[in-house]
């Protein structure tokens, strides 16, 4: 099988991905980030009265017209707690930001534009007009108002919205479940001595925070050995879990070591791609095994990470029905690169952002696709297209942003 383009590899696996239709009831402190399932309508009205935008005085307008006679105050509306009188002429309310209006009254003298006698009586010092001040019932919404369609991905905005309309849970789609099997006679979990020739399995956990972060729920199904019936028994549980997506990592090459591939067509699994000309990550897998989507990362840990990164994230946001965001973005080389190989090179860089807000990415010295702490060092991989030409500081480039959480995204 030669090796596919990066870009038909994501239209493969990403591009033909719908949201899940599962659905769950969840608490609203629960469901931010999360994605409807139904449109939310206003079980009430809000507000339910008219209410003072300002701290002042509740007036009818045409006692509050030049030349300014004092006004009785009658009475106090604070927000809570209604004043149940009436404002007639010649008198004022004293009101507080949010208090109801009291009946006669159809305006809001701020208290800058009052003055207070000694007899306790009201002056305007500004004329006021009718509805001044006054936030009129139904302002925000109505009941049965639609206020968030189905689809929407819920927003701290959007979570307080659905509170205030009267709801105490919201319909949203089901994370996607995503199973992950680190593969290898070499590997240990962190904690567990080592043994001769044996290394600590990393992956694993850099790919489920990736996951988490991505809007789905991992299922640890642990590491197998190199043995068939080992990769065989973690799909079965990835199946057996109703999982949507399997993920293995390591064994996806050619060696006479590497399993997945001969497990994955034993079990009938369709084969989608297998090998993509990228660097790092190559031996990247996709298939189907009924419902169940399978991605077969590699083992080294550089290439699990951007495959993962490119190709696993976008796949998991779609399934969750988050919006799409922007794969790859531009800023200007922070250094000189070489001419390019045949495969999309994407390198391991720093971000810097220049006073005038342009953004620049300096590719890390150390580029071998075992090494960890060059991935945890950079912020974005900077994109070399296939054959590019050299290129030298200054030019225009593509990038992809790695963690949104170190604090770049506000620039893209």
């Amino acid at each position: 099988m030669s090796l596919l383009p990066v870009e038909e590899a994501y239209r493969r696996l990403v591009g033909s991905a719908v949201p899940l239709t599962r659905t769950e009831q969840l608490p609203l402190l629960q469901a931010a980030g999360r994605v409807l399932a139904e449109d939310v309508l206003a079980r009430r009205t809000q507000p339910s009265f008219d209410a003072s935008a300002m701290d002042g005085y509740a007036v009818r307008a045409e006692d509050a017209q030049s030349p300014f006679e004092v006004l009785r105050v009658v009475g106090e509306s604070a927000a809570g707690r209604a004043f149940d009188g009436h404002v007639g002429r010649g008198e004022a309310a004293r009101i507080f930001t949010g208090a109801p209006v009291p009946q006669g009254a159809d305006a809001i003298l701020i208290q800058e534009d009052a003055r207070v006698e000694v007899d306790g009586t009201v002056r305007p010092t500004a004329t006021v007009d009718l509805g001044q001040f006054v936030r009129e019932a139904g302002i925000d919404f109505i009941e049965g108002e639609t206020l968030l369609a189905n689809g929407t991905w819920l927003t701290p905005g959007a979570i307080a919205l659905g509170a205030s309309a009267g709801h105490t849970s919201l319909k949203v789609l089901a994370r996607p479940k995503v199973a992950i099997l680190a593969t290898g006679d070499e590997l240990v979990s962190p904690g567990e001595p080592l043994g001769d020739w044996q290394i600590v399995a990393s992956n694993s956990f850099g790919v489920a925070a990736m996951v988490a972060a991505a809007g789905g729920e991992v299922i640890d199904c642990g590491i197998a050995r190199d043995r068939a019936p080992d990769i065989d028994a973690g799909l079965t549980r990835a199946m057996d879990e109703a999982a949507d997506i399997f993920v293995t990592i390591g064994g996806a090459s050619v060696g006479d070591h590497d399993l997945v591939g001969k497990v994955f067509a034993a079990r009938g699994v369709g084969l989608d791609f297998w090998k993509v000309a990228m660097r790092p990550g190559k031996p990247l897998m996709a298939g189907r095994l009924g419902d169940l989507t399978i991605v077969g990362l590699p083992g080294n840990p550089a290439s699990s990470m951007v495959a993962a990164r490119l190709f696993l994230v976008p796949l998991v946001r779609r399934l969750a029905g988050l919006p799409d965001r922007q794969l790859y973005r531009h800023g200007l080389l922070g250094a000189p690169m070489p001419e390019n190989g045949a495969r999309t090179d994407f390198v391991r860089s720093r971000l810097e952002v220049r006073e005038d807000g342009v953004i620049r990415i300096i590719p890390l010295p150390r580029q071998d696709s075992s090494l960890l702490s060059t991935y945890a060092q950079a912020d974005a991989l900077l994109v070399r297209a296939p054959s590019a030409a050299p290129a030298s500081a200054g030019e225009a480039c593509r990038y992809v942003v790695l963690d949104e959480w170190k604090g770049l995204a506000e620039h893209n």
